[in-house]
């Protein structure tokens, strides 16, 4: 088997390295924030966003409520509010699954001999 090397796990995210992981506009990673108070990005001297790992797994959870399962901005407010531990725990296995998912696919492409 070939060599890989171990991805490396940064500890901060710029705001376009999160809105390029969702697939959304920088814009909407800013007016997030501003509506939900679990996004709290640490700010540099300059004022740019660095966006933690934990901060991801907010995010993660946002964009599961509002946009796969559909809910308004107040209504994922409320479920945010209502049993945060929970919906983080299940945010959290869906980024896992996701991670597995591509992780199996590298491991498919590779033995089907697309991975060169």
């Amino acid at each position: 088997m070939p060599y890989r090397e171990k991805e490396i796990e940064k500890k901060y995210y710029s705001i376009g390295e999160v809105a390029e992981k969702f697939r959304v506009a920088t814009s909407l990673i800013r007016y997030w924030e501003g509506e939900f108070d679990i996004i709290k990005p640490k700010k540099d001297k300059k004022g740019n966003r660095r966006f933690t790992r934990d901060d991801l797994e907010k995010i993660q959870l946002i964009y599961h409520l509002v946009k796969e399962k559909g809910y308004t901005l107040a209504g994922a407010q409320e479920i945010i509010k209502k049993d945060l531990h929970k919906i983080q725990d299940t945010a959290a296995m869906i980024q896992r699954l996701h991670e597995i998912r591509g992780f199996l696919t590298a491991i498919r492409d590779n033995l089907d001999g697309n991975g060169k």
